[in-house]
């Protein structure tokens, strides 16, 4: 995934002890993203806004807030979460690399 013509902000966004990072990038047409890594782990995030996440390296676990089934997530799929709610990601073996967009 490539993205042109962007503006970054080059401080990281830093979770968890170092184990979540992400920089955050402003497309053209005013839409925000991050782009980030995720070490091996478990860990919970709250959402204001909906998101989709698109997993570009690796795989996780997602279980998204008010179910107990975990969802497989592998390298070019996806999951979205609703606005004002959240999800538990687990990640295993290699770091998982993603892309969030803010819908």
């Amino acid at each position: 995934m490539k993205f042109e013509n962007v503006t970054a902000e080059a401080a990281a966004n830093i979770y968890f002890d170092g184990n979540v990072v992400s920089h955050s990038i402003t497309l053209p047409d005013g839409s925000k993203k991050t782009l980030g890594l995720i070490l091996p782990g478990s860990y919970h995030f709250g959402t204001e806004a909906a998101e989709l996440m698109e997993i570009v390296g690796g795989s996780c676990e997602v279980t998204l807030d008010g179910s107990d089934q975990k969802q497989l997530v592998a390298t070019d799929s996806s999951f979205k979460v609703p606005a004002n709610s959240g999800f538990t990601i687990e990640v295993t073996g290699h770091p998982c690399h993603y892309v969030c967009s803010f819908l």
